[in-house]
């Protein structure tokens, strides 16, 4: 990993979404953060100043739009519309976790398709480029017309498992969306895989029906890209357990853990879930059975080749 990057064109910035990811990937890449500040007027309303010039630069903003979802979402279009205001050369949005991707088609009618949304709402404002993480449908770069980088967090979360060293490995879809993510940790740690077969009664409740493969005997380790209420995984780790999994261990990207995810988690089967740094946890989102790992040094490293015009490509072996 690259430190001490002397390219003054190169301009980082954080909003208020994750702080601590935006320094982390600056003083990977080797760089301060830029100066800027985000403040209210009394009614609420966003207001941006940019406290240096970025005249020419090519700027790169971290913002995830995590909860308080609509604001982080409001600062972030305020800023490329001030970044765009001050001349800089490119306005390349870092989002960690993109928000409002899991609307992204109509699933019955007069519903609508917010991944989309937003995907117009950023290039409107003025992005010339995005960098994520794991969207929650592979699908959604096509709702961009600007250049997408979608970088992936399996390799992350695999060689964390495989520093373990368990013995008969399996791993486990929660849902029938997910196989393609199994199956690429499952290349990497040469295991088996299992899928679980559920039903949605309605956004949120998760009803598990059946296990498609092996799991008796086995340490099962679910991945997911998004653990929101925690109400699928948890669900699941009964159903493994139920059906002779020795242990399970679960995995996502994305920790949104809203409502009761943070109970259920406590209370279920599982005896370990390990997430990444793409939403903040803070102190009240901190729990024994909870282990972060951080993005940044594969953010740093695709904000750096991006600026170079080197190949991204690589980031996803």
């Amino acid at each position: 990993m690259a430190t001490g990057y002397k390219d003054s064109a190169l301009k980082v910035f954080s909003l208020n979404s994750n702080p601590e990811l935006a320094k982390e990937i600056a003083e990977n890449i080797g760089t301060d953060l830029g100066k800027c500040t985000v403040t209210s007027f009394s009614d609420g309303e966003i207001q941006i100043n940019i406290d240096e010039s970025i005249r020419g630069c090519d700027v790169y903003v971290v913002q995830s739009t995590c909860a308080p979802v609509n604001q982080h979402i409001m600062e972030l279009l305020i800023m490329i519309d001030a970044l765009k205001r001050a001349s800089a050369r490119t306005i390349n949005i870092v989002m960690p976790y993109y928000g409002y991707a899991r609307q992204d088609r109509k699933a019955r009618a007069r519903e609508p398709i917010t991944a989309k949304l937003v995907a117009n709402l950023l290039e409107t404002a003025g992005a010339s480029r995005v960098i994520m993480l794991d969207l929650h449908a592979p699908q959604i770069q096509g709702f961009f017309d600007i250049p997408i980088d979608h970088l992936v967090g399996v390799p992350i979360l695999s060689d964390y498992f495989d520093s373990k060293n368990f013995d008969d490995v399996v791993i486990v879809s929660p849902d029938h969306g997910g196989v393609t993510r199994a199956r690429k940790m499952a290349d990497r740690l040469k295991a088996p895989i299992a899928i679980i077969d559920k039903r949605r009664p309605k956004p949120n409740v998760a009803e598990v029906m059946n296990i498609v493969g092996n799991v008796e005997g086995k340490t099962a380790i679910m991945i997911d890209d998004i653990i929101d209420t925690a109400g699928t995984i948890t669900l699941a780790a009964n159903a493994l357990v139920e059906n002779g999994a020795k242990n399970v261990y679960a995995c996502c990207t994305h920790p949104v853990l809203s409502g009761p995810a943070l109970e259920r988690i406590e209370n279920s089967k599982i005896k370990e879930l390990v997430v990444t740094n793409t939403i903040p946890l803070g102190e009240d989102k901190t729990i024994d059975k909870i282990t972060p790992l951080s993005v940044a040094p594969l953010i740093s490293e695709a904000i750096i080749r991006v600026h170079e015009r080197q190949s991204v490509s690589i980031l996803f072996d």
